[in-house]
């Protein structure tokens, strides 16, 4: 019964963003915002994500207020997005960008901590993905609902449809289990503690190289496969089997992570996002591309689950949620923010392929690096 709480909540969550994602660039295009001004606020967004998200999940943990600052920050994005439609200018469309993303970056982390603790509660931390599942299902349903709905009436309908979605999971989100306080938290000096691990280092490190190449995905594939002469329609269908692929993989994750163990997964989640990445400008073709969707199971969702249950699992005592806040701060943070902004300059300069094999060699190259380098430091620590 425990488990019903977060998959409903990541369920409704999911369900509001693919209300949210696909609709806000094309919002900010029609009332007039040029491609540089939407792309100055689309780089605000991971920044202010970057920072906000420990701030958030740090003070959380420190306090013990999970849960009314999960509900003021579902309520606060609420707001946010239900505010977009009143927007028809680049600095109001900067400063509500801003609080949305704000209130929006300690959503899935504390989600994430809460699911956690109440599956080690359990005794059964790796079925994370099967709770995770929700959330697949919740953007499936919700997609060409939404995308109906829009058509057949306007845009900012689709903003005042994530509002409602999220002022339920409120209500949801108030029934999830944090873990009690068992000792003093003093959160800055866990941060501290956790960057100064060599382990957790490389962790982060790889999130930020994988993070870029999950926005070169996420932002620039249709607009590369607009390129190559491909329909509106394939495109449509190469988001339905990309979410698809997920589920195979988020019901298995607990018997996959039993196997490699969470570092393992990571590894194995990052190559294959290089390698799909190299692909995609290799196989430029319609065929190809509908077909390596189906690795996006095992690229992004595995990647997610493998980093929630090794930032669980290296957390210090009571900070489980910074340890999550800090993870999304670095991949959809950073990586994202640096991944968007690079993917526009690799666009314009030599094409979707040219851009997708810069970033799959980034990937790959990152990985080949920090493995490497992991290594050799760790073969030369007893000596010192």
């Amino acid at each position: 019964m425990r488990r019903i709480w977060p998959f409903t909540f990541y369920f409704l969550y999911f369900a509001a963003l693919a209300a949210f994602q696909p609709y806000i660039v094309l919002y900010w295009q029609s009332v007039g915002l040029t491609g540089p001004q939407i792309g100055i606020v689309s780089f605000t967004v991971p920044l202010v994500i970057m920072l906000s998200s420990p701030l958030w999940t740090g003070l959380a943990d420190a306090r013990r207020i999970h849960r009314p600052l999960l509900a003021i920050a579902i309520v606060g994005s609420a707001a946010a997005a239900g505010s977009v439609p009143l927007v028809t200018s680049f600095g109001p469309a900067l400063l509500i960008s801003a609080l949305f993303a704000f209130f929006v970056a300690p959503i899935v982390p504390m989600s994430d901590g809460a699911t956690m603790s109440s599956l080690a509660a359990e005794g059964n931390p790796g079925m994370y993905g099967r709770v995770r599942l929700g959330g697949t299902f919740g953007w499936a349903l919700a997609a060409p609902f939404v995308g109906a709905l829009v058509a057949a009436t306007r845009i900012p309908l689709a903003f005042w449809t994530y509002a409602a979605l999220m002022l339920v999971a409120v209500f949801v989100g108030l029934q999830l289990r944090f873990p009690p306080q068992t000792v003093r938290v003093r959160v800055l000096r866990g941060m501290r503690q956790l960057v100064r691990q060599r382990a957790w280092v490389f962790f982060l490190l790889i999130g930020f190289v994988t993070g870029t190449g999950f926005t070169a995905v996420n932002t620039y594939l249709f607009p590369y496969l607009k390129e190559l002469g491909i329909n509106t329609t394939i495109s449509g269908l190469a988001l339905t089997i990309s979410t698809v692929s997920e589920i195979p993989v988020l019901f298995f994750a607990n018997r996959i992570l039993k196997r490699l163990g969470a570092r393992g997964l990571l590894n194995l989640s990052v190559a294959l996002t290089g390698i799909r990445l190299i692909l995609y400008a290799v196989f430029a073709t319609p065929v190809a591309v509908l077909t390596l969707q189906l690795l996006n199971g095992f690229t992004f969702p595995a990647f997610w689950v493998a980093g929630v249950a090794y930032a669980n699992e290296n957390a210090p005592e009571g900070m489980e949620a910074s340890a999550q806040g800090l993870f999304n701060a670095v991949v959809s943070g950073i990586g994202s923010a640096v991944g968007g902004l690079l993917g526009g300059f690799l666009l314009a300069a030599v094409g979707g392929r040219g851009m997708f094999l810069v970033f799959g060699g980034i990937v790959l190259g990152g990985l080949g690096v920090l493995t490497l380098v992991e290594r050799l430091t760790s073969r030369a620590a007893p000596a010192t």
